[in-house]
């Protein structure tokens, strides 16, 4: 940190906290505590920061300072979150790559944050091969870095970072098809953690299940949270039911995260044990996506309410995740209910508030807001335009404050807890020379709450739905690819006066099963 000697600089480094500080603090009160628990491996708090303090060495002997990034490919593992407590310390940015990606998606994200080093789990490392890392030094996690780690040195490295300072990238799709780096600050991760707790309420463990990818908020924050709050990381190599149960079993929770598509599995395997859960306090999350039956189901296994929630990368679990569905209950309504610790508008298109119970895009500012995305000054001057940052998101707010969900500005579908835009989907499609048009809608999915599914308009009929299923599980992720294309001609695609695809009328031909033939 700065070294300034002025009093208002000491007043302003006395409130300088980091993830990084406040987790040695958690470490010196409670040594010998459990940390991160990952079936194989119990490490103490103290255990934990000894190598959290080793493995920041070893960055810095790579290069590492405050600004650089660490681009980190690997599966759930006790060392990614090494990895990011180590950059905390040194105040560099832990850039979280999506190993779903394709390698064009992958080498875009790379190339955007240009890291200084690249770690890789042996998993992982022959799809980073096909990436260009560009001048980055590139590790491998397993026998070698653990040489590297016991060579290094224990003590705790000088603390430069400071709260404004990015701690992480987090990747969003972008509504151009190409993904965007949202990057979080150690101040708004101290403040998603602190709602957190509060939405956990009083006297509750924080102690986390960290299934969820760590390139995903819904581990990596959850994680911070617990950590810093003296709780244990239960680290899990994705979604396996049978795992997750035997810790719901065996230790108290506090939220258990449980994304749409995932909770038809987790009935099955608590009602397949007749599983007895030793105390979880809250589960689940997007309920909207969730079938209502599965709500009451599952909270009635697990004895716990199901988080009614909205929240995204950039903001955390605000703006409206503060709401709980009652144990047991199908539920009438979805309403939000705003979370604490951030201040809300529903605008129109000119940025002016609406009046109560007329749709309105949501703007929202607060601590635990992201810090913009990284190399995009232009889109980041739209969307926080007026000190606000708009998330693109239709809400109406009704008589008892409580806000429903209307549409999105920005159309986007929710399958499986991934954000998926159509532009990502139909720049692969409308890449094919045979291809006239093509749109990307939303379908209804009882296991993912929604799924991308395609019209396209060829211009050569010889083309096939399989070639172009081929050309989309090359570029893009596999839930980002489309379950089904329907050929339509290009004339029968519905648009506005300005020529724009209408997509809500293509969503009508699905609902109604009434397709045009080409």
């Amino acid at each position: 940190m700065s070294q300034d000697s002025s009093a208002a600089a000491l007043i302003r480094r006395a409130g300088g906290s980091t993830i990084g500080s406040l987790f040695r603090a958690r470490a010196r009160l409670a040594p010998g505590a459990l940390a991160v628990d990952d079936g194989q491996r119990r490490l103490t708090f103290s255990a934990l920061d000894d190598r959290v303090n080793r493995t920041a060495h070893v960055l810095a002997a790579l290069g590492v300072g405050r600004g650089e990034r660490v681009a980190i490919l690997s599966e759930n593992r006790i060392e990614y979150l090494e990895l990011e407590l180590a950059a905390a310390t040194l105040g560099a940015i832990a850039a979280c790559q999506n190993w779903r990606l394709a390698p064009p998606e992958l080498q875009h994200c790379i190339s955007l944050v240009a890291p200084r080093v690249i770690v890789v789990s042996p998993r992982h490392g022959a799809l980073l091969a096909k990436v260009d890392g560009g001048a980055a030094t590139v590790v491998e996690l397993g026998p070698a870095w653990e040489a590297r780690l016991a060579r290094a040195a224990s003590a705790e490295p000088d603390e430069v970072a400071e709260p404004e300072d990015g701690l992480l990238i987090l990747y969003t799709s972008g509504t151009t098809g190409l993904p965007k780096g949202a990057v979080l600050s150690h101040r708004a991760e101290i403040a998603r953690a602190l709602v957190f707790r509060h939405h956990l309420g009083g006297g509750a463990t924080s102690s986390y299940v960290a299934w969820p990818p760590f390139f995903h908020m819904a581990a990596t924050e959850p994680s911070f949270a617990a950590l810093l709050d003296g709780s244990t990381v239960f680290v899990v190599d994705g979604f396996d039911a049978g795992r997750i149960v035997e810790l719901v079993e065996e230790h108290e929770l506090g939220w258990l995260v449980l994304m749409p598509g995932m909770v038809g599995a987790m009935i099955e395997e608590l009602t397949r044990r007749q599983a007895r859960p030793r105390g979880v306090t809250l589960c689940g999350a997007m309920a909207d996506l969730v079938p209502a039956h599965q709500l009451a189901e599952v909270t009635r296994l697990l004895g716990c309410p199901y988080g009614n929630t909205f929240g995204s990368t950039e903001t955390g679990l605000p703006p409206a995740s503060a709401g709980h569905l009652p144990v047991g209950e199908v539920p009438r309504r979805l309403s939000k209910t705003q979370s604490p610790y951030c201040e809300i508008r529903l605008v129109d298109a000119e940025d002016l508030d609406v009046p109560d119970g007329q749709p309105g895009e949501l703007a929202m500012r607060g601590p635990t807001l992201f810090s913009g995305y990284w190399r995009a000054d232009e889109t980041n001057a739209r969307d926080f335009r007026g000190g606000w940052f708009h998330m693109g998101d239709m809400f109406r707010r009704n008589p008892d404050g409580t806000l429903d969900f209307v549409d999105r500005v920005k159309y986007l579908i929710k399958s499986g807890g991934e954000n998926v835009y159509p532009a990502e989907i139909e720049r692969v499609l409308l890449a094919e020379a045979r291809v006239a048009d093509a749109v990307v809608v939303r379908r209804p999915d009882a296991r993912w709450g929604e799924v991308p599914v395609a019209f396209v308009a060829r211009k050569d009929r010889s083309l096939s739905e399989e070639e172009l299923l081929r050309r989309c599980r090359d570029a893009l992720a596999g839930y980002k690819q489309p379950k089904q294309i329907h050929f339509v001609r290009v004339e029968d695609l519905p648009r506005s006066t300005t020529g724009k695809i209408q997509r809500h009328e293509i969503e009508g031909w699905l609902a109604r099963g009434q397709i045009p033939r080409e």
